[in-house]
């Protein structure tokens, strides 16, 4: 495997990443909040674009893995700027972004900051706006008006130790929402779900189906299958749904 490259972004964060040399479009890798690029995911795609051929590139956001900076410091807003920092820096022409959970969220920013780049969009599990919808949404008044007072809030995980939620979280998640406005996504995209997901829900995939505009977009519901998505059954259908993509025509 080849060693972690780093660089710092116009924000003075420092990123790491990976990247493969190959023929374009880039594919993009986003991972998931508090996951990084070492994920089950992420290493599997940079495995099959290297048998390829294809232009890959995963990475860190701050306060991820072996980026700079703190978990708790971050917000959507800078994980976005991470992204597109990341984009500028590291790759060129086409890309193909490939979003698992909240790099789902992720992936529908980029596309909307730089849709010219976009050439078509895969999503794992994308959970839009879950700071409001499911963090702020789920809260007692008794974690909000912790939230409030202590600027943030613990929530248990399946996966590992609590989140910490803070208030800058939830109030920078405000400003990113993509489910309250149009969103055009004039390319090929791919919506993965499974239905044994707890973390996000098949409403949440079906409510982004229905909202994005686009000729076109599909949704694949997988039964039985949960929020990791990651068995080898799962990991070949990402493989398809991102060769079908990089397969379609370009969009007019």
């Amino acid at each position: 495997m080849s060693a972690t490259q780093f660089f710092d972004s116009p924000q003075g964060r420092r990123i790491a990443y990976h990247k493969t040399d190959g023929a374009g479009p880039t594919v993009v890798f986003l991972g998931g909040l508090k996951s990084d690029m070492e994920g089950t995911k992420a290493v599997h795609l940079e495995a099959w674009a290297k048998a390829r051929g294809q232009s890959f590139l995963r990475f860190d956001y701050s306060g991820h893995g072996e980026s700079g900076g703190t978990f708790e410091e971050g917000c959507i807003g800078d994980w976005h700027e991470d992204t597109l920092a990341t984009l500028d820096a590291l790759t060129d022409g086409a890309l193909v972004v490939v979003g698992s959970s909240m790099g789902g969220w992720q992936a529908l920013l980029a596309a909307k900051a730089v849709p010219q780049r976009i050439h078509g969009l895969v999503t794992i599990a994308a959970a839009p706006d879950f700071t409001e919808d499911s963090y702020w949404a789920g809260f007692s008044d008794e974690q909000k008006a912790e939230l409030d007072r202590e600027g943030q809030v613990a929530l248990p995980s399946d996966y590992m130790e609590p989140y910490i939620i803070t208030k800058r979280m939830i109030e920078d998640g405000r400003t990113r929402l993509v489910l309250r406005d149009p969103l055009s996504l004039p390319f090929p995209v791919r919506f993965l779900q499974g239905t044994e997901d707890t973390a996000v829900s098949s409403e949440v995939a079906y409510r982004l189906l229905d909202h994005a505009e686009g000729e076109d977009i599909q949704l694949l519901m997988v039964k039985g299958k949960d929020h990791r998505f990651s068995d080898d059954e799962c990991l070949r259908l990402i493989e398809t749904k991102v060769e079908e993509v990089l397969a379609a025509p370009v969009q007019n």
